[in-house]
């Protein structure tokens, strides 16, 4: 039986909160992978539908919730639907900046130092992306933001375009996207004033050969 109810409470950080009938009775605890994929990210308050399941403790749990008048949505499989292609793009922008900078290192127009400490960053920041993703779901101790946007300023941007894509995480937050779109300009920005004044080119020599 489907119950209408709303969130009571929720933390967005950790991904979950608890729901409550308009009806009454007893709080039921909600995880954000409760909602239809696809769905925006809840919020306190939000009007919703839902259905009882109890887990292996017998905890009430909301299943199966949609936000109200939200339609059905039928689950596609993982080789149809349009899901996977939404996120090739992304994906493929990540990989494409990393093949990018080591040709463009390649044909010397940049120091080599440049695709090395992206290609550092960017595997730093896909981790610290699986690594969140994972405490989020596992109900454990998250990654800062500040830590993520630190890396992807440093360089990890393409790195953090393939894990927020491969692993549906901060894809729909708007002020974490915000704030991370300003961290690819801020870098692309200072990768390219590196390596005008030289600093790119004194850091490959420190790199390679001991030496400035």
């Amino acid at each position: 039986m489907r119950l209408a109810g709303r969130i009571c409470e929720w933390n967005d950080d950790k991904g979950f909160g608890f729901v409550v009938a308009h009806d009454g009775g007893a709080r039921a605890f909600v995880h954000v992978k409760a909602f239809q994929p696809g769905s925006r990210r809840p919020v306190l308050g939000d009007l919703i539908s839902y259905r009882v399941a109890n887990d292996a403790k017998g905890r009430a749990n909301a299943v199966d919730v949609r936000f109200a008048g939200q339609r059905i949505e039928r689950h596609p499989s993982p080789s149809a639907g349009p899901s996977p292609l939404r996120r090739i793009p992304r994906r493929a922008l990540g990989v494409s900046a990393l093949l990018a900078v080591a040709a463009l290192a390649a044909l010397g127009w940049v120091p080599a130092a440049v695709p090395l400490v992206q290609g550092f960053f960017s595997f730093a920041s896909y981790i610290a992306y699986w690594s969140d993703k994972d405490a989020a779901g596992a109900s454990r101790r998250r990654t800062p933001e500040n830590t993520l946007h630190l890396l992807d300023l440093l360089g990890g941007w393409p790195g953090a375009l393939i894990a927020q894509q491969q692993f549906r995480h901060k894809t729909v937050k708007p002020s974490f996207q915000a704030k991370f779109w300003g961290t690819v300009l801020l870098n692309l920005v200072a990768v390219a004033a590196a390596v005008r004044l030289g600093w790119a080119r004194a850091l490959t020599d420190l790199l390679l050969d001991g030496r400035v």
